[in-house]
């Protein structure tokens, strides 16, 4: 039988393990919640700044931290003193450098505790003009782009898949038995000829090249096959962001990626071709919109030369033709340092010719690991509401104006809420 004393130390161990438990709640918590404010300040500084040369320009990044400069690009030593220069990040700084140096930064938590490295790059200013304007866009990939493997049937009834566990989705095939592969065509033409010689397959994984061996086997129809689905090309519509003072372009604000495997396409070469927008599919919430163009393939319709697809869009040279689309004045660029949150503009084509439309920038995310999202928007444009429910496909690309400075294009929809969207920052696209 427990006495009153038992019944009161059990009493108490309970109250001290309860204590106990409690504590370590709130220390969990704590330490969770320095986590996500260390997380957010962490990436309320870019890793890379960016100044125009040779002017003056004003950062106020709003965060309790201190910088110093450390290091100057192009020397061995720097000849930077330490403690000479020194920027508290909390404050309004203006600074001036010049355009054949980069620097770097050490940010400190109250000037003592390392918190992130900060590299400071010099551009020189530059004027693009925005154009808005649907395009084409038809790009030849790299070789040929193992979408998948699959099975088929063989003249004796069994299933044969001589690919498995050979090649794998993403993978792309430069060679075959040491010839490159021109097409599709070309490539099934010549497995058809090898009537089941082993071949080698020379293919690019990743950033390895490897060589690969499988031996066809036939189908039903007596031909041989080794069970590849392969691509070598896509195509869709997309928006001209910039022509710049060389005919340059840029355009998407991402790259094209296949459809089945995500993969971005290493681009072969490409062609951007004028096109005409059909049909609009006004988004909905939970149901991204689309816009149609119709894109005829021929000489007199080629707008240009794609010469690279990255993740930050696809970029070319323009003929007289694109020169002529680039209507509008041009525009200095604005760094992600210089936007504010609140009204902007975006330049797009949905019902005839490219006209200006109301936006809101309600997020600016300096730091953000999506290179494609570093800004986010909300249509606000009545009119573009109604014509389209706000950012569709097609759009990517649209560039983004605010206070009379290109500062990025529009990327992609917020597939819960169609007048929310995202884009990239305009010096991004630049750096390809």
């Amino acid at each position: 039988m427990f006495t009153f004393l038992d019944k009161w130390k059990r009493s108490r161990r309970r109250r001290k393990v309860c204590r106990y438990a409690l504590c370590g709640v709130l220390i969990s918590a704590s330490l969770a919640l320095g986590g996500m404010g260390y997380y957010n300040l962490y990436n309320q500084v870019p890793s890379v700044l960016r100044i125009k040369a040779d002017m003056e320009q004003t950062i106020d990044l709003g965060v309790p931290l201190t910088g110093e400069m450390v290091a100057v690009s192009g020397q061995e030593d720097s000849n930077i003193p330490a403690g000479a220069v020194n920027i508290d990040l909390s404050r309004q700084v203006t600074m001036k450098m010049s355009s054949d140096q980069s620097y770097q930064m050490n940010v400190k938590i109250f000037g003592i505790l390392p918190f992130k490295q900060v590299g400071i790059q010099v551009i020189r200013e530059q004027e693009l003009t925005p154009v808005g304007a649907p395009i084409g866009i038809y790009v030849k990939a790299e070789g040929l782009l193992v979408v998948g493997v699959g099975d088929f049937q063989g003249p004796d009834g069994l299933t044969y898949c001589p690919a498995k566990y050979v090649v794998k989705s993403g993978d792309y095939i430069l060679e075959l038995d040491g010839q490159p592969v021109e097409d599709k065509k070309d490539f099934v033409r010549r497995v058809e000829e090898s009537q089941g010689r082993e071949v080698t397959l020379k293919i690019r994984r990743g950033d390895d090249i490897l060589n690969v061996q499988a031996r066809p086997a036939q189908n039903s129809d007596q031909k041989y096959k080794l069970g590849i689905w392969i691509r070598d090309n896509a195509q869709g519509v997309g928006t001209l962001t910039y022509i710049d003072a060389d005919g340059n372009f840029g355009a998407l604000g991402h790259g094209i990626n296949d459809v089945d495997t995500s993969t971005l396409m290493n681009l072969d070469d490409g062609t951007l071709y004028e096109t005409e927008i059909i049909a609009i599919r006004k988004g909905r919430d939970g149901e991204p919109g689309e816009m149609t163009g119709m894109i005829v393939y021929s000489p007199d319709r080629i707008l240009g030369d794609i010469y690279y697809n990255g993740k930050e869009g696809i970029f070319g040279h323009c003929n007289e033709k694109a020169l002529a689309m680039g209507t509008e004045e041009a525009l200095p660029i604005g760094l992600k340092q210089e936007i504010e949150k609140g009204p902007a503009k975006i330049l797009c084509s949905v019902d005839g010719a490219p006209k200006y439309y109301d936006v809101e920038i309600t997020a600016v995310h300096l730091d953000h690991d999506n290179v494609n999202r570093g800004i986010e928007l909300k249509v606000t444009d009545p009119e573009l509401l109604a014509l389209t429910g706000g950012i569709i496909q097609g759009m990517s690309g649209a560039p983004i104006i605010q206070n009379n400075h290109l500062i990025g294009a529009v990327t992609h929809v917020l597939v819960q809420d169609a007048s929310r969207g995202y884009g990239i920052f305009i010096e991004n696209m630049l750096e390809h």
